[in-house]
């Protein structure tokens, strides 16, 4: 039972940044890694983001390379996705998820964030 609470979503221009924040509560001691998918209006998920939990490493896809950043509290079980140089293509439901098995098949959550941007 892991609770996946988002924030930080909104409304942003082109060429403007925004922070989302993911904080997991619960059964957490199982958790490989936490990260960041979006849902555009009629695609399919994609992958934005993720951070290892137990050592830190980070992945990104090209799409967001060089200007999403994903960080971690260890303290609090929280993630952020720092994103900057927002292009109206980044237009898209945010879920922050917790991976506890070795695929993303296998996590919690959250109910998702709407990052709308704006040219």
């Amino acid at each position: 039972q892991v609770q996946l609470v988002e924030s930080g979503g909104g409304l942003v221009q082109a060429g403007g940044s925004l922070r989302l924040s993911c904080a997991a509560s619960g059964r957490t001691f199982s958790n490989y890694a936490m990260g960041w998918f979006r849902q555009a209006p009629g695609k399919e998920r994609e992958f934005v983001a993720t951070i290892n939990w137990s050592d830190g490493n980070t992945y990104y896809p090209d799409s967001v390379k060089g200007r999403f950043t994903i960080s971690r509290d260890n303290a609090k079980n929280t993630v952020y996705l720092q994103m900057n140089s927002l292009k109206a293509e980044d237009t898209a439901v945010y879920y922050c998820a917790a991976r506890y098995g070795t695929t993303w098949n296998r996590a919690y959550w959250g109910q998702g964030t709407q990052v709308t941007v704006s040219s």
